[in-house]
């Protein structure tokens, strides 16, 4: 598995490297590409649909475009999208929505709260990423991780597994990966990286990224505290 990739999608290209540098800031993400107009963010996703490279993950898109406006473009980029914008109408963000973005910036926002919806999707995507069957928990925790508000989820039987893996980790003593909880709890690796990423996104968790010579970056979980 590789680095999350991401399409940045703005006409302004100081703004664009800003995004990007962003991005850059978050590991486990990369910037794959970057296009200033809709036509030319069609043709990158044509590109690399032809060069037999998987989708973009994630297209950050403003949506005051030379050749119009982003949300058109939502449905056509094949992958998930935050939307970056000074547009501040509720219909616009409305329709942003309706269009399939994840999320909706307004601008100016500083780099910080961009590297936290980054890391947000991340958890997101552990959630999702793993599972195998949906749920009415999975559901939950992936709405959980990729909102990153501390709102309430699924408990009762959450609330155990979730109990057995942070204590796992303070057995172990040092930080552990998804398949190492689940090895010595007996859970799937699945249903402890679901848990773990709503752990993190309740800020329960230290995350630290280990880079193997190849590939996406492990994530390994420790308690706070």
């Amino acid at each position: 598995m590789t680095d999350l990739t991401v399409l940045v999608v703005d006409d302004d290209f100081r703004v664009a490297e800003l995004h990007a540098r962003a991005v850059a800031g978050v590991p486990g993400f990369v910037v794959a590409g970057q296009a200033g107009t809709r036509a030319a963010a069609r043709a990158a996703v044509t590109a690399r649909r032809q060069s037999g490279a998987a989708p973009y993950d994630l297209a950050l898109v403003d949506l005051y475009l030379p050749d119009g406006s982003g949300l058109g473009l939502l449905p056509q980029l094949d992958c998930d999208a935050l939307v970056l914008s000074a547009a501040t109408e509720l219909p616009t963000f409305r329709a942003a929505l309706r269009a399939g973005a994840l999320g909706y910036l307004v601008k100016p926002f500083p780099e910080r709260v961009l590297q936290s919806r980054l890391r947000a999707y991340a958890r997101y995507r552990r959630v999702v990423d793993d599972a195998v069957d949906l749920d009415q928990e999975l559901v939950d925790a992936a709405l959980h991780a990729l909102r990153g508000d501390g709102g309430s989820v699924t408990r009762s039987a959450s609330s155990a597994t979730r109990d057995l893996l942070l204590q796992a980790m303070r057995t172990a003593g040092e930080p552990q990966s998804a398949a190492d909880l689940a090895a010595v709890t007996g859970v799937s690796r699945a249903t402890a990286q679901r848990h773990l990423a709503a752990l993190d996104a309740d800020g329960r968790l230290e995350l630290e990224l280990r880079y193997g010579s190849t590939g996406r970056p492990e994530q390994r979980y420790s308690p706070r505290g």
